[in-house]
Formats: structure tokens, C-alpha cells, sequence
């Protein structure tokens, strides 16, 4: 991965929003709270201490925030994550607001969730615009999901898959992958999806646990989630495209989906940029230092002046975990940055 120099060393004042490695950024990521349902320990600390409201942007802030990204950086697609997004009062409103921007060039609408909510919010979200959902769901096994989830009931979560399916919103199941927790599931979990025809990721364990429970082996690395699955049934890797994940066909004809950022870290085609729900910018999951996005927005800064603070946050991000590949040493933890 070359390093990018301009003249002066900054970052282009004009053009695609890109890092100093070449890495242009067409996806944001909007965290909305940092509030969540579940108590899962590898995201959130075990007695969380929740933002005050009138710390997190507003909706109308993070819609000027989006059509910044979007009219003059290049940005095409928005993602809405959490913490659980859905436990913020009015995101399927939000998600209205976001969907006007399609003229200016939006082209997709997305969320990762935990599922529950989408009981009574998912055909909502599908009229506001939402285009698809990730849903979180680490086992099939309802005492072992319990374990994880600090809690949670499978069955809920069950039924949020129903309601997004009945309507008709995009989906895949997202499924993080600890050794001593759960990999005894990834043969049943699979064949679950396959079963449902839901399309199904697997993520290796990473070192941004809330608890400081990572460790280099409890890593269930690409590799053995394959060779699991390579024992009861045929599969055949796929080309590798820019997405973090790289895909497997089971059996001949499903996709599933392995992001091996431990032991084959997708960076040097990372396209993302962060948001956290009190307006700071994080250009990588592992960056260790944020830039104040919230304090220029109220402050009465003008649509050139977001620009520029949002070029410079990114010029500066680093090579990402290939680079650091430990724990990045900040106050922020996933449940607030945003999966």
C-alpha cells in the first residue's frame, strides 16, 4: 500500500475523499446511540454508563452531516449502526430524511441491528427507504445465545428476521465467532441459513472487546471456520472483491461470507468512514484518535468548512489493523463507535 503525497502534503481539496494510501471512501457509517438491549461482551462494558441525549447529534445534524458526504465527497452509501440503532426514538423518520438524498446521489440505505426491535419497526423502516438490514445473531443454540448476548432471547431476535423478510427488506446475518464461546456453531448456523436462504457472514473475533477478554487464541481464524465446514459439506472459495468479506459457495450454490480482519484483514481496500452519535470521525474501526466534527456544526460552520474538516480526518487515517494488529488504547468502545 503506496502512500498518496500531494504538494503540500494535504489532502486534496477537491475530488473523491480519499486517505493518504490511494483508499478512496464511497461508505459512511452513522453510529446513533450508543444505548443497546444486549449486554454482548465482546461490544459493550459490563455496567455501560449511557451518552446524555443532548450530547448526540441530532437527526437534522447527522442529515447535513450526510449530504455533506454525499454532494461533495463522493460518499454513495449509509450505513446506521449503534449501539442498537432502533432503540433511538424516530430512526425510521431519519431514515425518511436520508432517503430525499437519493437525488443527490445516494444510492443505498442500510442498518445493522440485533433483530428485536425489527418486530415492530421493520415495514416502517421499508416505507421510510431502508434498503437492507445486518442482523447480529452469534448461535442457534438459545442457552448459548443467552450466554453471549448477556441475556437476550433468540426467539426475539428469530422474530425480527421474520418481520424483515414479510417486509421485504434486504438482509444478512452477521456472526461473530469467539473459540470457547461458540464455535461449535458454525456448522448448525450455517446450515440454519441455508435453510432459511438468508445469506450468513462469520467475523473473526477482534481486539475492540469492552471487557479485554481478545486474545490471539480465541481467534477462530478463516481458515477453521472452513475446514469446519468443509467436513460435512462442499465448499468452494470465490474470487476476492472489495468487500471485507471474502465468499464461499456451500454446497454449489450458497454464499457465505467469512471477515477475517486477524488473519487476512481486508485494509488496503477498506472504503468507510465512521460517525459516532456524538459527531466524531473515525476513518478506521481501529483508529486510535478521533477529529470533533459536532463542535464546527454548531459552531455555525458553513458546508466548505465541514469539508475540509472532514477531508483532513480521513487523509490521516492509518493502514488499519495490518498496521497496529493489537488493542488500540482509547475511551471509545464499539457499543458507542459502531460495528
Amino acid at each position: 500500500m503506496s502512500e498518496l503525497v500531494t504538494p503540500q502534503g494535504f489532502p486534496p481539496a477537491t475530488g473523491p475523499l480519499v486517505d493518504r494510501f490511494e483508499r478512496s471512501k464511497h461508505k459512511l457509517r452513522l453510529s446513533l446511540t450508543d444505548r443497546c438491549n444486549f449486554r454482548c461482551h465482546y461490544c459493550m462494558p459490563e455496567d455501560p454508563e449511557w451518552l446524555p441525549r443532548e450530547q448526540l447529534l441530532s437527526f437534522e445534524e447527522f442529515e447535513r452531516v450526510s449530504r455533506v458526504f454525499i454532494t461533495r465527497l463522493g460518499i454513495d452509501r449509509i450505513r446506521l449502526t449503534g449501539g442498537e440503532p432502533l432503540m433511538r426514538r424516530g430512526v425510521s423518520g431519519f431514515v425518511g430524511q436520508l432517503n430525499g438524498l437519493r437525488e443527490l446521489g445516494l444510492e443505498r440505505i442500510s442498518m445493522t441491528s440485533n433483530g428485536v426491535p425489527l418486530r415492530r419497526h421493520a415495514a416502517d423502516l421499508a416505507a421510510a427507504g431502508l434498503d437492507d438490514i445486518n442482523i447480529s445473531i452469534d448461535s442457534i443454540d438459545p442457552e448459548r445465545f443467552r450466554r453471549m448476548t448477556g441475556g437476550g432471547e433468540l426467539d426475539t431476535v428469530l422474530a425480527g428476521i421474520r418481520a424483515a423478510r414479510n417486509a421485504g427488506l434486504g438482509m444478512k446475518l452477521n456472526a461473530v465467532v469467539i473459540r470457547g464461546d461458540n464455535e461449535d456453531d458454525i456448522v448448525p448456523l450455517t446450515e440454519w441459513a441455508m435453510g432459511e436462504g438468508v445469506p450468513l457472514r462469520f467475523i473473526e473475533f477482534m481486539p475492540l472487546d469492552a471487557r479485554g477478554g481478545w486474545q490471539p487464541q480465541r481467534v477462530v481464524p478463516e481458515r477453521e471456520i472452513i475446514d469446519r465446514l468443509a467436513e460435512r459439506h462442499s465448499v468452494e472459495a470465490t474470487p476476492r472483491t472489495r468487500e471485507p468479506a471474502t465468499y464461499y459457495r456451500v454446497d454449489g450454490a450458497y454464499s457465505l461470507g467469512v471477515i477475517s480482519t486477524v488473519s487476512n484483514p481486508f485494509c488496503a481496500t477498506c472504503d468507510r468512514v465512521r460517525v459516532t452519535a456524538t459527531g466524531e470521525i473515525y476513518p478506521c474501526l481501529f483508529s486510535p484518535m478521533n477529529t470533533d466534527l459536532k463542535t464546527p456544526l454548531r459552531d455555525g460552520a458553513s458546508d466548505d468548512d465541514l469539508e475540509h474538516v472532514i477531508r483532513g480526518a480521513v487523509w490521516r487515517k492509518g493502514k488499519g489493523f495490518a498496521e497496529s494488529a493489537g488493542y488500540v488504547q482509547r475511551a471509545i468502545t464499539m457499543h458507542g463507535l459502531g460495528g
